[in-house]
């Protein structure tokens, strides 16, 4: 155990942090299963500290089998020991199998995640059958080298997709990602993302036009109001101006007249309104 304790100071670098986990000893079956009912019968944390410890050699060699994505072996590795620690939490040594094979799944799963997340700006591939033809591909292409119309059609047939899904795929995967405000091959950065992607919804212009547009409006609908007599003004204002809202039969309860009545005045003073306001006013105004 004294090993697996050396772990807790710095080692420096990648390559000491390896050469320290390959120094953890193994467990043995009878080990593995002794930590594992500790860790699940009274939650012993010094037993899943040790089953942990022992198979980070574990997650050392199955990260290195993603280093082809770009990606610093660190961060695969730290990605790796993460999906270790959730096997090693729900590993249940009476299922028979050794905690190497079960935690193979949660190994992989966090690093797949970690490389979808970060491979490329834009994401590559979002549901599970993208992310399965995604690993697969990279996997395929390893070996072809390149890809001509034959070997598509022979990668679909392997994958279980359309030959239009693996060009599709392979189109995203080939992208490269463009600098937001990065300059061009020729020199010019007019194309550039950030000159055509800005948000210019907050411009202090933008901002003043609007409020005046906004207050030329209520101008506006209190003058056509104003043209309404006091029932219709009433009408309209409880149904479309106020919360909260009041329905045909309150306004007939309220006027002591028919509902049917109610919705008659208020289609003639929407006619009244459209007449006095006219513009956009008119598209925005409900039909009755």
């Amino acid at each position: 155990m004294n090993t697996a304790i050396d772990l807790l100071v710095p080692v420096g670098s990648l390559d000491a942090y390896i050469q320290a986990v390959q120094r953890v000893p193994l467990l043995s079956l009878e080990e593995e299963q002794s930590l594992a009912r500790r860790l699940r019968e009274h939650n012993d944390l010094g037993a899943a500290r040790h089953l942990v410890l022992s198979h980070l050699r574990f997650v050392v060699r199955v990260a290195r089998g993603y280093l082809g994505y770009g990606l610093p072996h660190g961060d695969l590795i730290q990605e790796g020991n993460i999906g270790l620690m959730k096997a090693v939490k729900r590993f249940d040594a009476a299922q028979g199998v050794r905690l190497v094979s079960f935690a193979v799944h949660w190994v992989r799963a966090e690093i797949h995640e970690f490389i979808l997340k970060n491979w490329r700006i834009v994401k590559v591939a979002t549901t599970k059958a993208q992310r399965k033809l995604f690993f697969n591909l990279r996997s395929a292409k390893q070996r072809s080298g390149w890809m001509n119309p034959q070997e598509v059609e022979v990668i679909a047939q392997d994958l279980g997709v359309d030959a239009k899904t693996v060009l599709l795929m392979e189109e995203r995967m080939s992208a490269h990602d463009q600098a937001f405000d990065g300059v061009m091959e020729d020199g010019d950065d007019s194309a550039a993302p950030v000159n055509y992607l800005a948000d210019r919804r907050f411009e202090p212009t933008r901002q003043l036009e609007a409020m005046e547009e906004g207050v030329d409006g209520v101008q506006q609908l209190s003058q056509a109001l104003a043209c309404l007599d006091a029932r219709s003004r009433d009408i309209v204002a409880s149904r479309w101006l106020q919360e909260p809202k009041l329905t045909l039969q309150e306004l007939a309860k309220k006027h002591l007249v028919s509902a049917e009545r109610i919705r008659q005045i208020e289609h003639k003073a929407f006619g009244t309104l459209r007449q006095s306001l006219g513009g956009d006013w008119v598209r925005l105004l409900p039909s009755a």
